[in-house]
Protein backbone atom coordinates (compact mmCIF):
# COMPACT_ATOMS: atom_id res chain seq x y z
CA UNK A 1 0.00 0.00 0.00
CA UNK A 2 2.93 2.20 1.16
CA UNK A 3 4.63 1.88 -2.15
CA UNK A 4 0.99 2.55 -3.90
CA UNK A 5 0.83 5.37 -2.70
CA UNK A 6 4.35 6.75 -3.34
CA UNK A 7 3.82 5.95 -6.55
CA UNK A 8 0.85 8.06 -6.87
CA UNK A 9 2.40 10.68 -5.40
CA UNK A 10 5.04 10.86 -7.75
CA UNK A 11 2.99 10.72 -10.60
CA UNK A 12 0.80 13.59 -9.28
CA UNK A 13 4.02 15.41 -8.94
CA UNK A 14 5.20 14.59 -12.40
CA UNK A 15 1.59 15.73 -14.21
CA UNK A 16 2.06 18.95 -11.95
CA UNK A 17 5.55 19.51 -12.54
CA UNK A 18 4.85 19.09 -16.91
CA UNK A 19 1.85 21.32 -16.52
CA UNK A 20 4.17 23.66 -14.82
CA UNK A 21 6.46 23.86 -17.89
CA UNK A 22 3.77 23.79 -20.27
CA UNK A 23 2.22 26.92 -18.84
CA UNK A 24 5.52 28.62 -18.52
CA UNK A 25 6.48 27.72 -22.12
CA UNK A 26 3.01 28.84 -23.29
CA UNK A 27 4.08 32.78 -20.93
CA UNK A 28 7.39 32.93 -22.36
CA UNK A 29 5.66 32.34 -25.96
CA UNK A 30 3.24 35.13 -25.87
CA UNK A 31 5.39 37.66 -24.02
CA UNK A 32 8.14 37.10 -27.68
CA UNK A 33 4.80 37.48 -29.56
CA UNK A 34 3.59 40.44 -27.86
CA UNK A 35 7.14 42.80 -27.22
CA UNK A 36 8.12 44.96 -29.76
CA UNK A 37 10.93 43.92 -32.05
CA UNK A 38 14.52 44.56 -31.63
CA UNK A 39 15.42 47.80 -33.53
CA UNK A 40 18.85 47.14 -35.05
CA UNK A 41 20.92 50.97 -35.14
CA UNK A 42 23.32 51.81 -37.91
CA UNK A 43 26.71 52.68 -36.74
CA UNK A 44 26.85 54.30 -40.08
CA UNK A 45 23.69 56.42 -39.81
CA UNK A 46 25.35 60.10 -38.77
CA UNK A 47 28.31 59.46 -41.50
CA UNK A 48 25.51 59.19 -43.82
CA UNK A 49 23.68 62.13 -43.32
CA UNK A 50 26.86 63.50 -44.66
CA UNK A 51 27.63 61.78 -47.82
CA UNK A 52 25.41 64.09 -50.00
CA UNK A 53 27.65 66.27 -49.01
CA UNK A 54 30.61 64.17 -49.43
CA UNK A 55 29.44 63.06 -52.77
CA UNK A 56 29.14 67.02 -54.54
CA UNK A 57 32.66 67.90 -53.02
CA UNK A 58 34.90 64.74 -54.28
CA UNK A 59 32.69 66.16 -57.72
CA UNK A 60 34.31 69.20 -57.89
CA UNK A 61 38.08 67.46 -58.08
CA UNK A 62 36.66 64.38 -60.28
CA UNK A 63 36.63 62.25 -57.12
CA UNK A 64 33.04 61.33 -56.38
CA UNK A 65 33.75 57.47 -56.74
CA UNK A 66 35.33 57.42 -53.35
CA UNK A 67 32.69 59.02 -51.67
CA UNK A 68 32.54 55.34 -49.50
CA UNK A 69 36.28 56.06 -48.71
CA UNK A 70 35.74 59.77 -47.63
CA UNK A 71 32.71 58.29 -45.44
CA UNK A 72 34.60 55.41 -43.84
CA UNK A 73 37.32 58.15 -42.95
CA UNK A 74 34.52 60.17 -41.19
CA UNK A 75 33.37 56.89 -39.49
CA UNK A 76 36.92 56.41 -38.29
CA UNK A 77 37.68 59.73 -37.39
CA UNK A 78 34.65 60.47 -34.93
CA UNK A 79 31.05 58.68 -36.29
CA UNK A 80 30.29 61.41 -37.71
CA UNK A 81 30.10 63.31 -34.75
CA UNK A 82 31.33 67.05 -33.58
CA UNK A 83 31.92 70.32 -36.14
CA UNK A 84 34.91 68.57 -37.16
CA UNK A 85 33.64 65.14 -38.36
CA UNK A 86 36.75 64.59 -40.68
CA UNK A 87 39.30 65.67 -37.84
CA UNK A 88 40.82 67.92 -40.52
CA UNK A 89 41.61 70.76 -38.85
CA UNK A 90 45.20 69.65 -38.38
CA UNK A 91 45.77 68.34 -41.94
CA UNK A 92 44.93 72.55 -42.72
CA UNK A 93 47.89 73.93 -39.93
CA UNK A 94 45.56 74.73 -37.37
CA UNK A 95 45.12 73.06 -33.61
CA UNK A 96 42.78 69.88 -33.46
CA UNK A 97 39.21 70.95 -33.52
CA UNK A 98 39.74 74.62 -34.62
CA UNK A 99 36.87 73.54 -37.69
CA UNK A 100 33.58 73.78 -36.01
CA UNK A 101 31.24 73.66 -38.99
CA UNK A 102 30.96 70.11 -40.43
CA UNK A 103 30.61 71.28 -43.83
CA UNK A 104 34.32 73.03 -43.27
CA UNK A 105 35.59 70.05 -42.62
CA UNK A 106 34.40 68.22 -45.15
CA UNK A 107 35.74 70.51 -47.17
CA UNK A 108 38.69 70.58 -45.71
CA UNK A 109 39.16 66.81 -45.14
CA UNK A 110 38.01 65.91 -48.89
CA UNK A 111 40.90 68.86 -50.19
CA UNK A 112 43.49 66.74 -47.98
CA UNK A 113 42.56 63.09 -49.51
CA UNK A 114 42.88 64.55 -52.84
CA UNK A 115 46.02 65.70 -52.33
CA UNK A 116 46.99 62.03 -50.75
CA UNK A 117 46.03 60.84 -53.76
CA UNK A 118 47.49 62.73 -56.45
CA UNK A 119 51.02 62.46 -54.40
CA UNK A 120 50.30 58.47 -53.67
CA UNK A 121 49.39 57.98 -57.52
CA UNK A 122 52.65 60.24 -58.30
CA UNK A 123 54.64 58.13 -56.57
CA UNK A 124 52.69 54.79 -57.13
CA UNK A 125 52.61 53.54 -53.72
CA UNK A 126 49.43 51.22 -53.08
CA UNK A 127 45.64 52.74 -52.11
CA UNK A 128 45.87 51.28 -48.03
CA UNK A 129 48.95 53.88 -47.93
CA UNK A 130 47.15 56.60 -49.69
CA UNK A 131 44.30 56.04 -46.62
CA UNK A 132 47.12 55.44 -44.30
CA UNK A 133 48.46 59.22 -45.43
CA UNK A 134 45.63 60.22 -44.32
CA UNK A 135 46.07 59.73 -40.82
CA UNK A 136 50.14 59.74 -41.07
CA UNK A 137 50.69 62.80 -43.87
CA UNK A 138 52.59 62.45 -46.89
CA UNK A 139 54.92 62.07 -45.87
CA UNK A 140 54.05 58.20 -45.15
CA UNK A 141 53.75 58.52 -49.01
CA UNK A 142 57.57 58.52 -49.17
CA UNK A 143 58.48 56.17 -46.56
CA UNK A 144 56.37 53.77 -48.42
CA UNK A 145 57.77 54.52 -51.94
CA UNK A 146 61.00 53.85 -50.62
CA UNK A 147 60.11 50.47 -48.69
CA UNK A 148 58.32 48.62 -52.04
CA UNK A 149 54.94 51.16 -52.41
CA UNK A 150 52.83 48.80 -50.38
CA UNK A 151 51.15 49.72 -47.12
CA UNK A 152 51.28 47.65 -44.28
CA UNK A 153 50.93 47.61 -40.64
CA UNK A 154 55.05 47.56 -39.62
CA UNK A 155 55.75 49.54 -42.00
CA UNK A 156 53.33 52.21 -40.32
CA UNK A 157 54.79 51.37 -36.83
CA UNK A 158 58.60 52.05 -38.37
CA UNK A 159 57.54 55.91 -39.71
CA UNK A 160 55.49 56.29 -36.27
CA UNK A 161 58.64 55.19 -34.46
CA UNK A 162 60.87 57.92 -36.96
CA UNK A 163 58.57 60.92 -36.10
CA UNK A 164 58.46 60.14 -32.27
CA UNK A 165 62.14 59.66 -32.20
CA UNK A 166 62.48 63.43 -33.80
CA UNK A 167 59.73 64.48 -30.95
CA UNK A 168 59.41 62.41 -28.22
CA UNK A 169 57.90 65.39 -25.72
CA UNK A 170 55.12 66.02 -28.12
CA UNK A 171 54.34 61.78 -29.66
CA UNK A 172 54.15 59.79 -26.43
CA UNK A 173 50.65 59.11 -26.06
CA UNK A 174 50.01 61.06 -23.28
CA UNK A 175 52.35 59.00 -21.12
CA UNK A 176 49.57 56.42 -21.29
CA UNK A 177 52.12 53.17 -21.95
CA UNK A 178 48.20 51.09 -21.92
CA UNK A 179 47.41 52.78 -25.15
CA UNK A 180 47.80 49.97 -27.94
CA UNK A 181 49.83 52.36 -30.17
CA UNK A 182 52.93 52.86 -27.62
CA UNK A 183 55.37 53.24 -28.46
CA UNK A 184 54.12 54.32 -31.68
CA UNK A 185 52.27 57.52 -30.55
CA UNK A 186 52.67 59.54 -34.09
CA UNK A 187 49.29 58.84 -35.84
CA UNK A 188 47.37 55.13 -35.56
CA UNK A 189 49.54 52.42 -37.38
CA UNK A 190 46.28 50.46 -37.68
CA UNK A 191 43.93 53.40 -39.63
CA UNK A 192 44.19 51.70 -42.94
CA UNK A 193 42.66 48.60 -42.00
CA UNK A 194 40.48 50.18 -40.09
CA UNK A 195 39.14 52.50 -42.43
CA UNK A 196 38.90 49.41 -45.06
CA UNK A 197 36.45 47.86 -42.70
CA UNK A 198 34.73 50.47 -42.38
CA UNK A 199 34.36 50.52 -46.10
CA UNK A 200 33.43 47.06 -46.62
CA UNK A 201 30.95 47.57 -43.20
CA UNK A 202 29.08 50.39 -45.40
CA UNK A 203 28.97 48.95 -48.20
CA UNK A 204 27.46 46.28 -46.66
CA UNK A 205 25.02 48.46 -44.92
CA UNK A 206 23.46 49.79 -47.71
CA UNK A 207 20.15 48.02 -48.89
CA UNK A 208 20.72 46.74 -52.61
CA UNK A 209 17.12 45.19 -54.58
CA UNK A 210 17.30 43.27 -57.68
CA UNK A 211 16.27 46.06 -60.04
CA UNK A 212 18.38 48.89 -58.35
CA UNK A 213 21.84 48.46 -57.36
CA UNK A 214 24.00 50.88 -55.62
CA UNK A 215 26.78 52.75 -57.97
CA UNK A 216 30.29 53.24 -56.87
CA UNK A 217 30.93 56.14 -55.28
CA UNK A 218 27.14 56.99 -54.04
CA UNK A 219 24.54 56.42 -51.55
Amino acid sequence: MKKKRKRKKWKTFFVLFLLFCGLAWVQIHFQKQNSPPLVKTDPFAKVKKYTPYIHDELAKYQLEEHTPVLAALMQQESHGLGGDPMQASESAGLAKNTITDPKQSIQVGVKHFQRVLAYGTQKKVDFPTIIQAYNMGAGYIDYVAQHGGKHSEQLAKDFSLLQVKQKPTLYNCRGDKDNFRYPYCYGDFTYSTKVNKNIQLLVDSIPVTNSEKTPSGSF
